[in-house]
């Protein structure tokens, strides 16, 4: 690749970013907003390197952690139930209404019980994220099995294959791009949902820095919070796309 072309893709990454900050900069200076109400990005910047002598890495390791968590188990769980909706398609028919009224509850709305059926601990903050995780897993994966040509399948028959050989390298090859796919609705939904995960009683963990921040009124910790958030999650779906780039390499792709 020549140098050209990397300059040109890191202007590229870099532009948008640039905008932003010159956008703030400009709300900020243009007397729309009382300039109390939105730090500068550079004072931003400046408490992030305060905090990050302080607090910072373990609220980020442990809201990093418990995302992480939430999801593994929730994806674990959605792989199966969501192979299972989009294969049989009585099953669908049957579960799929509950499904569906389950995953358009808030889980913010559900802290209450969880509470009480789980306690204050580190479970109970799981549990939260397990659920927006697993329904969010659940709804892709399902909808991309019930989406695969059965043409694949007769094909397979038609060459002599039996149903251990068609599942092992027919089923399993086209599903593995909706499992990716999965992972990476399930971690947006995850992080979404990490602030209304850390209602419960946190301690340590960027929702908690942002709830505790917001109290005080110190907009530019609830700043610093964000941004956090939006860049592990940033990360984390970078790393899921390069994943998905070698492990779906024979996969037809627009882009």
């Amino acid at each position: 690749m020549s140098r050209t072309s990397l300059a040109s893709r890191a202007l590229l990454v870099v532009a948008p970013w640039a905008l932003i900050v010159a956008l703030w900069y400009g709300v900020r200076a243009s007397g729309l907003v009382n300039p109390a109400l939105v730090p500068a990005p550079h004072a931003v910047f400046e408490r992030f390197l305060s905090l990050a002598q302080d607090r910072l890495g373990m609220d980020m390791w442990m809201s990093t952690r418990r995302v992480v968590v939430g999801v593994a188990l929730g994806v674990v769980v959605a792989v199966p139930v969501g192979f299972c909706l989009g294969w049989y398609r009585g099953l669908r028919g049957f579960i799929d209404p509950v499904i569906n009224f389950f995953r358009a509850l808030p889980p913010i709305a559900l802290i209450p019980l969880v509470i009480v059926y789980f306690g204050i601990g580190e479970l109970a903050k799981t549990v939260i994220l397990f659920y927006a995780s697993f329904f969010a897993a659940v709804i892709v994966m399902y909808e991309g099995i019930a989406q695969i040509s059965p043409i694949y399948v007769r094909v397979a028959k038609t060459l002599g294959a039996n149903d251990l050989e068609i599942f092992a390298k027919v089923i399993v090859p086209l599903t593995v791009p909706h499992i990716l796919t999965a992972i990476r609705v399930a971690l947006g939904v995850a992080w979404a949902t990490l602030v209304a995960s850390e209602l419960i009683a946190a301690q340590q963990g960027l929702g908690a820095l942002i709830q505790n921040a917001s109290s005080f009124f110190q907009l530019d910790i609830v700043y610093v919070g964000i941004i956090c958030i939006g860049l592990i999650a940033l990360t984390m779906d970078l790393l899921l796309r390069a994943a998905s780039r070698r492990l779906v390499a024979w996969q037809d792709r627009i882009a």
